[in-house]
Parts: C-alpha cells; sequence; structure tokens
C-alpha cells in the first residue's frame, strides 16, 4: 500500500514548538490550520505539496496558503 499523504507541513509555534504533520487532501490541510492557527506563526508555516512535479516546484512562485 502506498503513502497517501500529498502535503507535509513543517510550522513553528509561538511557544518554540516545532509541528510535523502529513495532510492526504487541501481540505484536510485547511481544517488542521484553522485548527491551530493561535498556536502557529503563520510567517514560518511551510506547505510542500508532494505531487508537485519538480519544475513547477522550481518556478512556482504561488504559496498554498
Amino acid at each position: 500500500m502506498g503513502n497517501t499523504c500529498r502535503y507535509v507541513v513543517n510550522a513553528l509555534g509561538k511557544g518554540g514548538e516545532t509541528y510535523y504533520t502529513l495532510c492526504k487532501d487541501k481540505q484536510e490541510l485547511q481544517n488542521w490550520i484553522t485548527n491551530n492557527r493561535e498556536k502557529l506563526i503563520m510567517e514560518e508555516l511551510m506547505i510542500t505539496d508532494k505531487q508537485q512535479n519538480l519544475f513547477s516546484k522550481l518556478f512556482s512562485s504561488k504559496k498554498l496558503y
């Protein structure tokens, strides 16, 4: 059985915590961010789309959230 997660989230919390989570789709990603927004430093939020191709990764300036 393959890996079913699409988004990898790395975030820094206001108290110095680090968060690492995997989300299977954009809906789950948005729910996680909404539920944890008060704990996170939004400028330090890094979201990686594992299904994005290499060309798009190099030249994309679009932020996922």
